[in-house]
């Protein structure tokens, strides 16, 4: 499960990033708009059938990863955010289709509290499921 704070961040970011891998294993990654109900995303688009994310779903390639981050801090450097590893699937949302992206384990920093401490990177590991 997501803690209130990474919500709350979640929420607060227009864009994250989505990456994808076509049959030939491919990677893709494109900048998306999402909605998030606390523990699901979903990303529409104005033609997601013809995006190479979308297709790539269709033709079976569910696993994804997506980032959501911004930079608090220049000096200090603070990058922050949230990497989700999950699976996608193509579902029907007020008659237009969308990717519902189900987490399976993410890795936040900077969100609960600094995460470079003493010269080592420590970020917030939460399993959301055993099945990745």
């Amino acid at each position: 499960m997501f803690t209130e704070k990474e919500i709350a961040y979640i929420r607060s970011q227009p864009l994250g990033r989505i990456a994808t891998v076509d049959q030939d294993g491919q990677p893709d990654n494109v900048a998306i708009g999402y909605q998030f109900d606390g523990q699901i995303f979903y990303i529409g688009g104005l033609d997601n059938p013809s995006t190479r994310k979308y297709k790539n779903v269709a033709n079976g390639y569910t696993k994804i990863a997506l980032l959501i981050d911004d930079l608090l801090s220049v000096n200090p450097w603070r990058p922050r955010g949230i990497r989700i590893y999950g699976t996608a699937a193509i579902i029907s949302q007020e008659g237009r289709p969308v990717l519902k992206i189900t987490p399976i384990t993410s890795w936040s920093w900077d969100i609960e509290e600094p995460s470079f401490k003493n010269g080592k990177f420590s970020p917030r590991k939460t399993a959301h499921s055993a099945n990745y």
